[in-house]
């Protein structure tokens, strides 16, 4: 079991993504330290990170394929990219706090020696820090997923699936990798863009956690979290912390 009481709040990239005024007036940017810490100080136990490679093989922060002044992260090196660097954050969050770590792979990792592609940069890094705290690593690319399987047995992994993907794909596809979790946007659930070839949401989950799967909801509005709830999802990434706490009765 990866969420011990479900339904777990992961706070998206910290506290939600993009910078968000944090408790006592302070602005957090989404994938640093302050957003983490402040999402553990809102009442989470699970974060969300995005973690992509630099070009000389270090692990960084970062959601967009770019930094903010355009130019892409895997061309530059760590230090000078001014980018948190995994290893540093994963030292300062407190132990016990559990990360679903997203990993962004890069267009490079088609071409470059299996020995630079992300996953395995990443590997010994997850393999040290699964001693200290619950992790889940949750990606796009099923290549990853399926080299990390080898690399880190015990730790869970899911596939993320993108916006109004199919379920009927997902969840198969999750289960047939062998994974141990599916993450899915809430435009693929049909409660904001109704699908009348989507059987019930609660069938689907119910279909995936027989497949031995764990069911994870990407960005619910406060509004939507108790249908999530309701509907049997084990956790939802959400960018409204306070919000969906209040939503479901945990504030």
């Amino acid at each position: 079991m990866i969420f011990e009481r479900p339904p777990a709040v992961i706070g998206h990239r910290g506290l939600g993504a993009g910078d968000l005024p944090a408790p006592g007036g302070a602005t957090v940017a989404e994938n640093t330290l302050p957003s983490l810490l402040a999402a553990v100080a809102a009442g989470l136990s699970w974060v969300e990170i995005d973690v992509t490679r630099t070009a000389d093989g270090g692990l960084v922060l970062r959601h967009d394929p770019t930094t903010p002044d355009g130019a892409y992260v895997v061309d530059q090196r760590a230090a000078a990219s001014g980018l948190p660097r995994l290893e540093e954050i994963f030292e300062a969050l407190p132990a016990g706090v559990a990360v679903d770590v997203d990993v962004k792979t890069v267009l490079e990792d088609a071409l470059d020696a299996p020995s630079r592609r992300t996953g395995a940069l990443l590997a010994p890094v997850l393999r040290r820090e699964a001693r200290r705290r619950p992790l889940l690593v949750t990606s796009f690319d099923p290549a990853l997923l399926l080299h990390l399987r080898e690399e880190l047995p015990g730790v869970p992994l899911g596939l993320l699936t993108w916006l109004r993907f199919p379920l009927w794909h997902g969840v198969p596809a999750a289960a047939g990798l062998g994974l141990q979790a599916v993450g899915v946007h809430t435009g693929s659930c049909g409660l904001d863009h109704p699908d009348t070839r989507l059987r019930p949401l609660e069938h689907c989950v119910a279909v995936a956690h027989k497949a031995g799967l764990e069911v994870i909801a990407w960005c619910p509005t406060a509004e939507r979290a108790p249908d999530y709830a309701a509907a049997g999802f084990d956790a939802m990434v959400v960018n409204d912390v306070p919000g969906v706490l209040a939503s479901l009765g945990g504030a």
